[in-house]
Formats: structure tokens, sequence, C-alpha cells
């Protein structure tokens, strides 16, 4: 395949921010005879994969969903390797994130996560704070319930102390009091591994998103792939509530 035909096709009117659930990863690897681990570790692959596409069609977001707060059930070794994958991502992807002028975010619950990690987190935060691309945003200890319940607590809390009437809770106001407060919302939510379904993520950001479901498995999903996601909702027609002109 030549390099032009490797180019991600910018679609004109294409999605500003891109939700991914990177499901697949152990169906992938039992599927093979391998340990679950290391559909993990052969995902890494397909995340380097996808950033450098949002980079390149220039998205204002990208947000990944890498750790739900329901994963904390999981066997303690899988979860463990999960975090020193993620620690190793920060420190092995540090450079590329900064070379491709993306910013770095976070979202989710902090309190469980190790000092190490939180340590790799800030340091990855700083060497991008600067940059003005593509935001790449990773959900970890992320549940869209738990981000809804905080949010209505730090408004509740502003109430009670007299800072703000209830009058003034609106609809931006609840925007701009969750975590990805400043990105626009989801315009394509993207699913691998065959699952229909949203699983607890980003319920507010996706009331309007295009939702693409795919068999594929994480790591076996390819630019080809992401441009097919891209390509399908480039031909959805998005009304919002309203009719389109002739309809």
């Amino acid at each position: 395949m030549s390099t032009a035909e490797t180019q991600p096709q910018t679609i004109p009117g294409g999605p500003r921010h891109v939700a991914i659930i990177m499901d697949g990863n152990g169906r992938w690897a039992q599927a093979r005879d391998l340990p679950r681990i290391e559909g993990h570790r052969r995902g890494v692959t397909t995340v380097r994969t996808v950033t450098e596409m949002a980079s390149e069609l220039k998205l204002d977001a990208l947000t990944l969903y890498c750790l739900s707060s329901e994963n904390w059930k999981r066997p303690q070794a899988e979860l463990d390797f999960l975090m020193h994958l993620l620690q190793q991502y920060l420190v092995e992807e540090r450079r590329t994130i900064r070379d491709q002028n993306m910013r770095l975010r976070f979202i989710g619950r902090r309190d469980r996560l190790s000092d190490e990690v939180l340590k790799e987190i800030a340091k990855t935060q700083a060497v991008s704070e600067n940059n003005t691309g593509t935001e790449l945003v990773l959900a970890v200890d992320y549940g869209g319930r738990d981000e809804l319940t905080r949010m209505t607590r730090q408004l509740a809390q502003q109430v009670r102390d007299g800072k703000r009437s209830i009058d003034e809770i609106t609809e931006s106001l609840v925007d701009e009091s969750l975590d990805t407060a400043g990105l626009p919302d989801v315009d394509l939510m993207i699913r691998t591994g065959g699952d229909i379904r949203i699983s607890n993520y980003l319920l507010w950001q996706i009331s309007y998103a295009e939702l693409y479901f795919t068999p594929k498995c994480w790591p076996e999903f390819e630019r080809d792939d992401f441009q097919a996601a891209l390509d399908e909702f480039a031909g959805r027609q998005r009304r919002f509530g309203g009719l389109n002109v002739g309809a």
C-alpha cells in the first residue's frame, strides 16, 4: 500500500471529538491461546495508531476508555498489569505526544491510582500543556454515573454554601462542571469487540453522538477501520431533534 493510501482522509464536516471504547483485548488473546495480558499489551499498538490519525486529522479531542470504575472487579494481577502498561505508555509516548502537538488530559477518579502512575501523568501533562493540537483524553478509573454524581455533589455543595443559587444550575453549568469541561460534545463514539452497549461511558457527553460498533477486537483495529468509522459518520444525517431542509 502506498504512503498516500495510508493517509487518513479528512472529511468535510467530520467529527471534532471522537470517543472510543477499546474493548476485546482479553478475548483477542484468548482466541489465540495467549494470556489476557498479551491482548492488553498488543492494544497499546492500536492506541498509538489511532492517536497518530487523530493528530493527522486535527481532531479537537480523542477520548479513550482505558479503565472503567467497574474494572476494579477484575483479578488483581490483571489490574496490576494494566497500571504497569499505563505507566509505561506515559513514559514511552511522552515525546511522541509532545512532538505531535497533542495535549494530555485525564478524566475519572485519581484517589485509587498509585503515586507512581500519578507522577507520570503529571510529567506527561507538563510537557504537553502548551501544545495546541488534538487533546488526548484518557479515561482512567472513569464511570459516567460516578462523574455525574461527583458533579452533582459539587454543585449541591456550592448551593448549600451560598456560592450560587439553584436557578444558576443550567445545562451549560453542568457541562462546565464535568471532567471534560472545555471540550466539545462527542460527535462519534466507537466501540470495538462486538458488544453493542455504551457501558457507562461519557453518559452526558454522548447525548447526540453517532454510535459505531465493530466486531473487531481492539488489538486488530487498524487505520482502515478507523477510516471506515469516519466514512460512515460522514454519511449519516445529524438532525439534533430538528428536520433536514426539504424533509
